[in-house]
């Protein structure tokens, strides 16, 4: 049973450990012709990488991107493409096999579930595995130029005013503690029709593309749960016709309708938890059934959300890559 995989005909699977040699992915069922080079996927991934600044992670890693097969002379050829990132400041020393469980993290589910584990850094479980979903988003971008898709973090600790995160930041390196973040995405330009009803509602492709994200805990679309403290009067998103087809006086469905796009902007927000990697102790237990007191070393991100909007950009391309790809082989158009 492959879990290393996401999407159904543009498909991307991933593989390598957070502090192992890299990490890579295979891109199956691009189109061909595509105007596709490492510089474009290296835009993306800079975004996303490491070692920038003092509210990120200090892990010195370039993520320089190679692509080794499914482009010939600058065009995408239809066949696999494969792209990988060297590992080049992994620092295993700081992650002993028989340190005890980290509390948050996936250790003891791991362990639980496979007898063995890769402990460093968190093995597959490490969010440096989101380096090869920026990848793919990169490519799934092409199979869409209809479509724009910005992400952005608007709610920080609770705060949703910029000006302080800084400073609340500094307050949680200083305490040895993090923070949680919610981050919102728009994807502007996507036609009506992409997506399907019952069970596989683009809604729900959505929130299993954002719930994959690591330390995701929440999802919205539209107006999200507060839908719920509405009155129907006030939710339904009317309709008048516009010269340039049906106009909408709201948003509040973010965008789908019956789990199929209404050519409205898709909204979604994706809440992400603190990070669980801080230096404050905490009760646990050692993989052989001991009690023990864990706190975690290492290089971290103070709030896992800062760098969460490239991911959660990638993974709403890859979602539209792949709906736009199933609506043409549906419906021919």
């Amino acid at each position: 049973m492959s879990v290393n995989s996401f999407g159904h005909l543009f498909r991307l699977s991933t593989w390598g450990e957070s502090h192992g040699p890299a990490i890579g992915c295979m891109i199956d069922g691009c189109p061909p012709g595509l105007a596709l080079d490492e510089a474009h996927v290296q835009r993306f991934l800079d975004a996303r990488r490491p070692g920038t600044g003092p509210n990120v992670s200090p892990r010195q890693e370039p993520d320089t991107v190679r692509i080794f097969s499914g482009v010939y002379e600058g065009r995408t050829t239809g066949t696999p493409i494969a792209m990988t990132i060297d590992n080049v400041d992994a620092r295993p020393k700081d992650y002993p096999e028989d340190a005890p469980y980290r509390p948050g993290h996936a250790d003891q589910a791991y362990d639980a579930k496979y007898g063995h584990r890769d402990p460093r850094g968190g093995g597959r479980a490490s969010a440096r595995e989101t380096a090869m979903r920026v990848s793919g988003g990169a490519v799934a971008r092409l199979v869409i130029p209809e479509v724009t898709i910005e992400a952005r973090l608007v709610e920080m600790g609770g705060e949703t005013d910029a000006s302080r995160w800084d400073t609340m930041l500094d307050d949680a390196r200083r305490e040895g503690d993090s923070l949680g973040g919610i981050v919102e995405c728009a994807a502007t330009g996507v036609p009506a029709g992409w997506g399907a009803p019952v069970y596989a509602k683009l809604d729900a492709a959505l929130a299993g593309a954002m719930l994959s994200i690591p330390a995701t805990k929440g999802v919205e679309i539209g107006a999200g749960f507060a839908a719920a403290r509405m009155k129907g009067s006030d939710a339904r998103d009317a309709m008048t016709p516009g010269s340039n087809g049906i106009e909408f006086a709201s948003n509040h469905a973010g965008g789908t309708a019956g789990g199929i796009s209404t050519g409205q902007p898709l909204i979604v927000r994706v809440a992400f938890k603190p990070t669980s990697s801080i230096r404050s102790p905490v009760a646990s237990v050692t993989p052989d059934g001991k009690a023990a007191e864990a706190s975690t070393s290492g290089r971290h991100d103070p709030c896992v959300a800062l760098r969460g909007a490239p991911v959660v950009e990638a993974m709403m391309a890859l979602v539209l890559a792949d709906q736009k790809l199933l609506h043409r082989a549906q419906t021919g158009r």
